[in-house]
């Protein structure tokens, strides 16, 4: 379970699909807390472990802790 009531997204600057799943959010009124691993390289090793060992965003983790990998499957993998 995610530890506060905002879903969590591990993003990347040079990903465009975690801009469309941003505006997906915004556009549906849902927070979100935004993480990006290139300011916070250690953060990494989390999306490693949400995705099982890939580098990919975005990673979004919802409030539910359910675990979604991409943007409607598809993401920017940087392994």
């Amino acid at each position: 379970m995610n530890k506060n009531n905002k879903n969590i997204i591990y993003t990347h600057p040079t990903c465009g699909y975690c801009d469309l799943l941003k505006e997906d959010l915004q556009s549906q009124n849902e927070t979100f807390e935004e993480l990006d691993v290139s300011i916070h390289p250690e953060l990494w090793k989390e999306v490693e472990q949400l995705s099982g060992g890939d580098r990919i965003t975005p990673v979004l983790v919802r409030t539910d802790g359910t675990v979604e990998i991409g943007y409607k499957g598809i993401g920017c993998n940087y392994g």
